[in-house]
């Protein structure tokens, strides 16, 4: 690479890199839970508690229904809308996870597929994947394919594999069996990872 290309890619890398470069939410620490509705909340907690190993918190609610627009105001719900319980999970040494249940009478019950706006996945990092999947499939949670390793780019060394909730959520499992991803290379700054 020519030294004026080099020098064009360090600056980038730098501007890219430093904080005086990026936005921020004044305060901003991380995400502090995320929150999905479930059709079912107590066998959601069940299955992240009894088969993947969370640890459940506390419940709050009911919320609603109220005679005003609250819930429309608040949540861009129906304002009809009530939430009987939402329960307060946590998994290892990630985020929380808040599991909702509601009634609605406008309620969309199909899961949204990856390709669908909206569409989403909770991710779980494991030690060993082969193991993981063989518990999971012994439980008889459905496993999409076999794990994945990605063998260039950026996520070079990450293995991967889908799976499914019981209610059809979108789950997967990630791992970096070899100890680094492609990317660590060539940033400073490091994604979230729980072996660090």
């Amino acid at each position: 690479m020519a030294p004026l290309a080099k020098r064009t890619l360090a600056a980038l890398l730098f501007t890219a890199t430093s904080p005086a470069a990026l936005a921020e939410l004044p305060g901003m620490r991380g995400p502090q839970h995320f929150g999905f509705t479930v059709p079912d909340r107590q066998a959601a907690v069940d299955f992240f508690v009894e088969v993947i190993g969370c640890r459940a918190f506390f419940t709050i609610g009911p919320f609603g229904p109220f005679e005003d627009d609250w819930m429309a105001g608040n949540l861009d719900v129906h304002p009809e809308a009530s939430i009987p319980a939402a329960h307060l999970v946590r998994c290892g040494d990630g985020t929380n996870l808040e599991i909702f249940e509601y009634t609605a009478p406008d309620q969309r019950t199909e899961q949204p597929r990856n390709s669908d706006i909206g569409g989403h996945h909770i991710a779980f990092y494991v030690d060993d994947m082969d193991r993981a999947v063989a518990y999971l499939k012994e439980q008889d949670v459905k496993v999409l394919g076999e794990p994945k390793t990605f063998s260039e780019g950026p996520m070079e060394g990450l293995s991967w594999v889908y799976f499914m909730a019981p209610w059809g959520m979108q789950l997967e499992l990630v791992s970096v069996p070899y100890g680094t991803m492609g990317y660590e290379e060539e940033h400073r700054g490091r994604l979230w990872d729980p072996r660090h």
